[in-house]
């Protein structure tokens, strides 16, 4: 459990925010510099170089969106020059790939980083580069609402990859594109001009996540546990009933993964965030705001409690809350965690992402709940303090990471075991990267006196 007696002062962790920009400047110059476009786009080191990893080309947009994140936290103009350039001339493919559920990792990462920090004065671009953003996000975010599967209730969801029956716990963060569409006032057009808003399939998803991928100890199963979540749902596409709940990247479907805990975790809290500024006209006949946000703030709150209970004191996961070799490490919930231990390996990109939710839900509850969003941000703290320093933060200047420790996929074994080890451990990602970069830039943004940071 997070020990949250231990929870340091925002204050006292700009140092290691300073630090951590200048470690990264470094990681994205050497990437830049190795990187054969060729070859796909990044995913995971090996043995401290970044390769790739035929899946789907999901992590091109955190390679140049950390370059943006870069720019915001430093002012260096290389890293908006190089994050705008790879932005307009690579990642247009991304903007019409009818294919995955990703759209809110590349697009948003990108296009929407730029449009952001045009917005906020911090780039010169002009109102041509403004537009073709804007653009880009519009078509974005209705390709992804295009990819929808029926619920017999008449709701819907974005289904996976895998295919129609498919509901992800990652695909919550890419509501983002559908919230930034929406916000530019664009729909979705679907067969004889029906006119399909956005902001309800933004809703609709959201709604079927909260209710299956989401637990909350009502005997819904024999594994119904408070917060944990399923990777996958699972539906007939026949009759839109719900089926089980099943896993990709989890240990199995009854055992929760901790980095799609973490997708869920921060999907919620960002919603909440952006539902915060619609109108209540627009959500009226959504259900209304009383209603969406009380059942969206309830997996927000049962998730992230479960991550409270479920980590280390340190705040930094194991991969799996279910791992079968979990019980080896004894009390490893009353300790530290041990990314070099020889039984289950870590996630630290579970954390960055989780952090970032505990923050931006304890910021959504200040005015509603002062003493839980306390703890959720001193939580956020204990996170950050420990992925911000060794054995987690990689100072070594050979290693293109910056965030060790990290996992992808421990079921298939694509991840990278060290001679002596007997798990693997040492390695980075691009999502663990890109994520620790914006829960920097978060912090700091509020250390130095900034506007909140937020995606809208």
């Amino acid at each position: 459990m997070i020990k949250l007696d231990a929870a340091p002062t925002l204050e006292s962790l700009r140092p290691r925010l300073e630090h951590l920009f200048e470690l990264s400047a470094a990681k994205i110059h050497a990437l830049a510099q190795a990187w054969e476009p060729s070859q796909g786009a990044p995913v995971i080191t090996v043995e401290g170089r970044y390769t790739s990893r035929a899946w789907t080309e999901w992590t091109q947009g955190f390679q140049f969106g950390s370059a943006l994140l870069q720019f915001d936290a430093t002012g260096e103009p290389w890293f908006l020059d190089y994050g705008r350039q790879n932005t307009l001339q690579v990642m247009p493919p991304h903007l019409t790939h009818f294919g995955v559920h990703d759209h809110g990792f590349n697009n948003v990462s990108t296009y929407g980083n730029l449009w952001r920090l045009v917005r906020e004065g911090k780039s010169s671009a002009g109102e041509f580069e403004r537009d073709c953003c804007e653009l880009a996000l519009k078509v974005s975010g209705a390709v992804q609402a295009a990819r929808w599967s029926f619920l017999r209730d008449g709701r819907g969801y974005i289904y996976s990859f895998n295919g129609p029956h498919s509901l992800f716990a990652d695909t919550l963060r890419s509501l983002r594109s559908l919230a930034l569409a929406h916000r530019l006032g664009h729909v979705l057009w679907g067969e004889s001009d029906q006119r399909i808003p956005l902001l309800e399939r933004l809703i609709q998803h959201a709604s079927v996540t909260a209710e299956y991928a989401v637990f909350y100890g009502e005997a819904r199963d024999h594994y119904d546990v408070r917060g944990r979540v399923a990777h996958e749902s699972i539906f007939n596409v026949n009759d839109g009933a719900y089926r089980c709940p099943g896993t990709q990247q989890g240990y199995s479907p009854f055992t929760t993964w901790t980095r799609g805990l973490a997708w869920i975790m921060l999907g919620f809290a960002e919603q909440l965030e952006f539902l915060a500024t619609v109108s209540d006209n627009e959500l009226a006949p959504l259900g209304g705001r009383s209603e969406i946000e009380g059942w969206m703030l309830r997996a927000a709150e049962a998730t992230t409690d479960y991550y409270l209970e479920q980590s280390p004191s340190d705040g930094i996961p194991y991969w799996d809350t279910g791992a079968p070799n979990l019980a080896q490490l004894g009390d490893y919930l009353n300790r530290a965690s041990d990314p070099y231990n020889e039984y289950e390996p870590v996630d630290s990109s579970a954390a960055a992402v989780a952090a970032q939710a505990l923050w931006r839900l304890g910021a959504y509850l200040i005015s509603r709940s002062p003493e839980e969003a306390g703890r959720y941000r001193r939580a956020a703290l204990v996170v950050a303090a420990a992925l911000f320093d060794r054995p987690y933060l990689s100072e070594d200047p050979s290693h293109q990471g910056l965030i060790l420790h990290s996992l992808y996929h421990r079921p298939q074994g694509w991840d990278y075991v060290p001679p002596g080890h007997k798990c693997p451990c040492g390695e980075s990602s691009q999502w663990g990267d890109y994520h620790a970069r914006e829960l920097a830039l978060l912090l700091l943004r509020q250390l130095r006196g900034e506007p909140y940071l937020t995606f809208f």
